[in-house]
């Protein structure tokens, strides 16, 4: 089964252009590592969101480690308000299959 993440990420007011096109970057590199079934960029009230999902846990652990997450990483620094929060999902998946889980 899939693995979701949901990665909260949160700019100083100055930088939430910034913040976002260095993200807006990496997507496409990501887009090309191993397992990755999903990674999107969702923004809210002052947040950026990242929807991820891999294939399994180690393509996740993969992508931790990978260069272009390392390099958004050194690109960030000093930029956010605070570590950016990562959630690893469990789904419960109800109703229309199709409907009810990612």
């Amino acid at each position: 089964m899939s693995v979701v993440v949901v990665a909260t990420i949160t700019p100083k007011p100055e930088h939430v252009d910034e913040v976002r096109q260095a993200v807006l970057e990496a997507v496409p590199k990501v887009h090309e590592e191993p397992g990755c079934e999903r990674y999107a960029l969702h923004e809210g009230r002052g947040v950026l969101i990242m929807v991820e999902q891999w294939e399994s846990p180690e393509a996740l652990a993969t992508h931790g480690k990978a260069e272009a997450l390392t390099a958004l990483s050194g690109k960030l620094e000093g930029k956010l308000t605070e570590r950016p929060a990562v959630q690893v999902l469990t789904a419960h998946p109800a109703g229309d299959p199709a409907k009810g889980a990612l």
